[in-house]
C-alpha cells in the first residue's frame, strides 16, 4: 500500500512537460512560503528594502532619503510591487514564491543538459527547499532576487555560445551584480572562462565579439542604474553607495577566516572525492563553467568574511545541481536505492512550515487576523489609541515606520544597525562621523517622542559596548514605559 501511495506521487519523469515542471515547483514554494506570507517581518533586511522601496515610490531615489547598502535593483523589485499592488506583504511573498521558483526551474534545465531528468527533477524540488527553509529565509532576500536572474544567464552561456545570447546572458548578470554587488566576482571568474574556452576552442572572432557583448551587457545594466543620478547631478551618491560602501563594508569585517573554514573544507572534500570516483566530468565545460561560478561565490564570501544563512542562497542553486549529479552516480556505481518509503519522510523537510501553519490558524483563532508579528501590533496599538508618530524611533520592528506612514529619523536609522556602522557614514555625507555621534543626534537632537524596541534585549551588536550602555541609560532617563506588546517595549518621552 505505501509503495502504491508513492507510485501515484512520483511522476513519470520523462514524460514531464517544462510547464508542469515550473507548476510543480511553484506549487512546493508556494506551499512552503506560504505561511510566512503574514508575518511583519522574517530577516530585517527585508523591512530595510521596503523602506527604501517606499521611499522610491514617493519620488525619491534610493540614497536620497533613505539609505541602506544594495545596489538601486535590489529597491526596484520591491518598488515596483508596491507600486503595483500597494502596501501588500501578500504581494511581496507571492512575488518571492515566484522568483524562488524560477531559479529552481532554471537549475532544474541545468541539471537536464548534464544528467537524467529524474536528477534534475530533484534537483529543482531541493533548490526550492533550500532557498525556502533552515533560517531566516522565508521572506524576499536580495539573494532570491540577484539568483532569478543569475542562474538562467548561467543556463545561457551553457547552452547558447552565440554573441547575442551571451549579451542577454551579460544582461541579467548585470541585474543580479545591481541587486547584490558581490556577484561580482562571479561575473568576473564566468568572463575569464569564457576567454578560456573561446582560446581552447580556437573561436578567436566569434570569441571577442561574444566576451565583449557578455561585458557590455553587464557594463549596460550598470550605467541605466547610474543614469538618474547622473541627470540629478548626484552621481557621486551613486558611485559611493553602489561601490565604495559595500568595499568599505567588507573592509571592516572583523569575522575570522577560520569561521568560513567548514563550509569550503566540506564543498572542497566534496569535489576531491567526486574528482576521484570520477563521479564528475571534470572536462566537461558545462561542468567547469560551475565550478567557475561556484568558485566566484565562495571568493565573495571570503572578501566580505561571513557567511549568514541567507548569503547560502548564493551558493544553493547552483551547487545542488553538482550535489545531485555527483550523488546519482555514486547510488548507480553502488546500486544504491532509496527505499520508496524513505520518500514520504521527505514530507516532513518543510517542518518550520507547518509549525508555522499552526500558529498563523491559531493567531487567527485567537486575535481574528491572520497578520502577526510585533511590526505589525505594535503600529496597530499606536493608532488605535492615538499616540503621537510623527516623531517616532524604532529601535527593532522598524517595518512599522511602513505601516504607520513615516519615516526613519536619520538616514543612519533605516536599518537600526546601521547606526553602529560608521565606515558607511561618508557614502551618504552623513555630518556625523561615528555611532555615538549619530545616537546622541538622534535622541538628544531629534527628540523622538515614541520610541519602541525588543525586551530584554540588547539594542545593538552586543560588540557595541558603548551605544548599548548609552541608550539603555537614556531611555531610563528620559522616557517611560508606556506598554509592552508581546515582545516589544514602547516608549513615551518624559519631556
Amino acid at each position: 500500500m505505501l509503495n502504491r501511495l508513492v507510485d501515484k506521487l512520483i511522476p513519470n519523469y520523462n514524460d514531464l512537460k517544462l510547464r508542469t515542471v515550473f507548476g510543480i515547483l511553484f506549487a512546493i514554494s508556494f506551499f512552503v512560503r506560504l505561511p510566512f506570507f503574514f508575518r511583519d517581518y522574517i530577516d530585517r533586511d527585508e523591512s530595510t528594502f521596503i523602506l527604501m522601496a517606499q521611499s522610491w515610490v514617493d519620488g525619491n531615489l534610493p540614497y536620497t532619503e533613505l539609505w541602506d547598502l544594495k545596489p538601486p535593483i535590489a529597491f526596484l523589485f520591491f518598488a515596483a510591487i508596491i507600486y503595483l499592488f500597494g502596501k501588500s506583504f501578500i504581494a511581496i511573498r507571492l512575488a518571492g514564491v515566484v522568483i524562488v521558483a524560477l531559479t529552481a526551474f532554471f537549475s532544474y534545465r541545468i541539471a537536464e543538459n548534464l544528467s537524467t531528468k529524474k536528477v534534475a527533477f530533484w534537483v529543482g524540488i531541493i533548490c526550492v527547499t533550500f532557498q525556502s527553509m533552515f533560517g531566516s529565509i522565508q521572506g524576499v532576500m536580495s539573494e532570491h532576487i540577484c539568483m532569478a536572474f543569475l542562474v538562467p544567464a548561467v543556463y545561457i552561456i551553457m547552452t547558447k555560445k552565440e554573441w547575442y545570447w551571451l549579451g542577454l546572458s551579460g544582461v541579467l548578470m548585470g541585474i543580479s551584480i545591481m541587486v547584490k554587488l558581490n556577484m561580482a566576482y562571479t561575473l568576473l571568474f564566468v568572463g575569464i572562462y569564457l576567454v578560456y574556452y573561446f582560446i581552447k576552442e580556437k573561436n578567436y572572432k566569434n570569441g571577442i565579439i561574444a566576451v565583449a557583448a557578455y561585458g557590455l551587457g553587464i557594463v549596460g545594466i550598470a550605467v541605466l542604474t547610474w543614469l538618474p543620478y547622473y541627470f540629478d547631478g548626484i552621481q557621486e551618491l551613486w558611485w559611493k553607495s553602489v561601490i565604495i560602501a559595500p568595499l568599505d563594508y567588507a573592509n571592516a569585517s572583523q569575522n575570522s577566516i577560520f569561521n568560513l573554514m567548514p563550509t569550503f573544507i566540506l564543498i572542497v572534500a566534496l569535489f576531491f572525492f567526486a574528482w576521484k570516483k570520477k563521479y564528475l566530468d571534470f572536462k566537461n565545460s558545462s561542468v567547469q563553467l560551475l565550478l567557475i561560478a561556484i568558485l566566484g561565490v565562495l571568493y565573495a564570501f571570503y572578501k566580505g568574511g561571513r557567511i549568514n544563512s541567507h548569503y547560502l542562497i548564493q551558493l544553493y542553486p547552483i551547487l545542488i545541481v553538482l550535489v545531485g549529479i555527483i550523488f546519482s552516480n555514486f547510488s548507480a556505481t553502488w546500486k544504491f536505492k532509496i527505499p520508496k518509503g524513505f520518500l514520504l519522510l521527505l514530507l516532513l523537510i518543510p517542518a518550520e512550515s507547518y509549525l508555522e501553519y499552526y500558529r498563523i490558524v491559531k493567531h487567527k483563532i485567537e486575535s481574528g487576523n491572520f497578520y502577526n508579528g510585533e511590526g505589525i501590533t505594535v503600529p496597530q496599538y499606536l493608532l488605535k489609541n492615538k499616540i503621537d508618530t510623527q516623531n517616532i524611533l524604532f529601535l527593532e520592528y522598524h517595518i512599522g515606520y511602513w505601516l504607520l506612514d513615516e519615516k526613519p529619523p536619520t538616514k543612519a536609522a533605516t536599518h537600526p544597525s546601521n547606526i553602529c556602522k560608521p565606515e558607511m557614514f561618508t557614502a551618504y555625507g552623513n555630518p556625523r562621523k561615528t555611532p555615538m555621534e549619530e545616537l546622541r543626534f538622534i535622541m538628544e537632537d531629534l527628540k523622538p517622542k515614541t520610541l519602541v524596541r525588543r525586551k530584554d534585549r540588547l539594542t545593538f551588536d552586543e560588540k557595541q559596548i558603548e551605544p548599548n550602555a548609552y541608550i539603555d541609560a537614556f531611555i531610563e532617563n528620559h522616557y517611560k514605559l508606556l506598554t509592552t506588546i508581546d515582545e516589544a517595549e514602547i516608549y513615551l518621552r518624559l519631556e
